[in-house]
């Protein structure tokens, strides 16, 4: 037996994996019955959906017709870029306020693809910084600073 596809053959693994974890930790929780159903019930039935995908892709990644694919190297440069956008998002929000901030997080995350231009990215930062706030702030009615610290 010879994997083909080594990406979706990790995926399939990761999900089998998470999917079994959830699994397990709802079968031991309260989950009562489909009419009157407990806190763990929801993540019991996920789990297991889950971990069916997971097998039904690693299966996939198995079968001779299926095309040759390797896993690419690991680029840290990549997930230093990803993670610490979502740092500075967190270090930058009390200082430059709500919308500057996301803009911040959505430009330096962006810089770990090439696929992005400035234009594409400028107009992704602003749908997100809009949308977050009817979401967050307008809908939900969450305390953030929507202004830079030195105009509040």
């Amino acid at each position: 037996m010879k994997i083909r596809n080594q990406k979706d053959f990790g995926a399939g693994l990761m999900y089998v994996v998470t999917g079994l974890f959830f699994t397990f930790i709802a079968a031991r929780q309260s989950m009562y019955s489909a009419p009157k159903m407990g806190p763990w019930y929801f993540p019991f039935w996920l789990g297991l959906l889950l971990t069916a995908l997971g097998l039904v892709v690693l299966v996939k990644s198995l079968q001779a017709k299926t095309a040759l694919e390797k896993i690419p190297p690991f680029d840290w440069k990549i997930i230093g870029l990803i993670t610490g956008s979502v740092v500075l998002y967190g270090v930058l929000l009390p200082i430059f306020g709500f919308g500057l901030a996301i803009m911040v997080l959505v430009f330096t995350s962006s810089k770990a693809s090439h696929e992005f231009g400035w234009k594409g990215t400028l107009i992704n930062a602003l749908v997100l910084a809009l949308g977050s706030y009817l979401i967050f702030v307008f809908g939900l009615k969450l305390q953030f600073p929507l202004l830079p610290y030195f105009l509040q």
